[in-house]
């Protein structure tokens, strides 16, 4: 059977992959490729069953008497098995502390402009999640240092990454909670790279643009990186910028973006469009790509491994044929945004802020757990929690054939970053990041609505615009 994601477009993301799993289940018989033999999480492919079981769940007396309320809003994780863990395990921590918890979940693409909302109105909740930095609503939210220090002080030293995803060393603030971070690993399908010459997938972005153009125009299955106003288009477009020695910002904050190497990133994610892609990346949301790779419609994608684990039940013929690669060596550099960056924030008007504190450590301490469930989708912002996420990556728990197919993740720090790269991620780069500057920019000299130059050049107004307002507000550093 063949899926093409543009049918399902009227459907919630959920409701797509509810379809997929339900095909998969009748293609294979009623049996899915991935069985499920020790409770959420815990899935075996058409291998041997696994015998690790899920981590413990620990528990520690909080620091101080807690009461009340506690209403968290976090996103509809990519893994569902997530959330099927997670909310009873905070329910399970409400009941041992005394504080009555109401756990909200939305699609990823709703978060921001709820945050907006209720920090207007002054009312909401009181602890919210989202996948990128949060940086923009600094002046709004409680500073979590006193969390992210104990969290240290508990667990050793935070990945750089994370604390320059949620730390403004311009005031001294953290305006976040990081306490995990998700690879963004490039996913294709073997065979199709195999046919075209290069069964081992691209190494460098000239190798995508090359055997990715021969994969369209000889076996008609298209490229997957996206250029419209999500998540997903933003990662990509800052992972080529940096793969082309370009920028956003330079390391003291000053905007570097109208530069020869952002336009030479400009001319050839145009070459990419060309080559190997069609208009629907224009308009993609952040699931669309998954939805491709599992409806096998994509040759590659820059993603997690979401869409793989979705695709081991829902198309276990996609998943067999569905490998990763590290970030892609460019003329001057080899480095992606991290896929996500874990941002927890306190709103100002929150009434329960102690209640949400505790809870954050309660849930750092118990990250092996979040990341087995999520089947290795999330990693720790502290290494010395997840002590076994090694092994995991080298032999995976969750029936991967080979076992080893992750085994590309175990050095992904090394290739990561953080969105502000090689600056922090200030309130400057969250809002560029939100009003998704830079997917935009590629996409007018893609689709030859503006040269390179020109796009580049527009780009470059709206981020001096906002770096200088934040700056007048000594949110920011630099000077130009």
């Amino acid at each position: 059977m063949t899926y093409d994601p543009r049918e399902f477009t009227g459907l919630r993301r959920r409701d797509f992959l509810r379809y997929l799993v339900m095909a998969g289940l009748a293609a294979c018989g009623g049996r899915a490729g991935v069985d499920t033999t020790g409770g959420p999480g815990t899935t075996a492919g058409s291998g041997p069953s696994t015998t690790i079981g899920a981590p413990d769940i620990k528990f520690e007396e909080p620091t101080v008497p807690l009461s009340g309320e506690l209403r968290i809003l976090l996103w509809s994780h990519f893994v569902p098995a997530h959330d099927e863990w997670f909310d009873p395990f905070v329910q399970q921590w409400g009941q041992e502390v005394g504080v009555d918890v109401t756990v909200d979940h939305i699609t990823v693409a709703e978060i921001p402009a709820r945050i907006s909302a209720e920090i207007s109105a002054g009312e909401g909740h009181d602890l919210i999640q989202y996948i990128a930095p949060l940086s923009q609503f600094e002046p709004s939210v409680v500073d979590m240092k006193d969390v992210t220090e104990e969290a240290s002080r508990r667990w050793g030293e935070q990945v750089a990454i994370c604390q320059r995803s949620s730390y403004n060393p311009n005031t001294d603030k953290y305006y976040a909670y990081c306490p995990g971070w998700v690879p963004d690993p490039g996913n294709y399908r073997r065979s199709l790279w195999e046919t075209a010459g290069l069964p081992d997938g691209p190494t460098t972005w000239d190798e995508l643009l090359e055997y990715g153009s021969k994969i369209y125009s000889e076996q008609g299955v298209q490229m997957g990186i996206g250029m419209s106003q999500e998540i997903d288009s933003n990662m990509a477009g800052r992972a080529l910028l940096w793969s082309f020695g370009a920028s956003i910002q330079d390391e003291n904050e000053n905007v570097v973006i109208n530069s020869e190497e952002t336009i030479r990133a400009v001319e050839y994610m145009r070459d990419l469009f060309e080559g190997a892609m069609t208009d629907e990346v224009f308009a993609w949301e952040a699931a669309s790509n998954n939805e491709g790779l599992i409806a096998g419609q994509l040759s590659y994608i820059l993603n997690s491994i979401s869409a793989y684990r979705t695709s081991q039940e829902a198309n276990p013929e996609v998943a067999a044929d569905t490998f990763f690669s590290a970030a892609l060596e460019g003329p001057a550099d080899r480095m992606v945004a991290t896929h996500v960056m874990y941002n927890w924030i306190i709103p100002n008007h929150a009434q329960n802020v102690d209640a949400a504190k505790e809870f954050l450590l309660h849930y750092t301490l118990n990250y092996e757990a979040a990341c087995w469930h999520s089947q290795l989708y999330d990693f720790p912002a502290w290494d010395s929690l997840v002590p076994k996420l090694g092994d995991w990556v080298a032999d995976d728990p969750f029936g991967s054939q080979p076992s080893d197919k992750l085994a590309v993740l175990s050095d992904a720090i090394n290739w990561s970053t953080n969105v502000g790269h090689p600056g922090p991620a200030n309130p400057a780069t969250g809002q560029i990041f939100g009003e998704s500057i830079i997917p935009v920019m590629f996409a007018e000299a893609a689709r030859g609505e503006k040269t390179p130059e020109q796009a580049v050049a527009d780009a470059e107004a709206k981020i001096q615009a906002i770096y200088a307002d934040w700056r007048q507000r000594g949110l920011v550093g630099g000077d130009s």
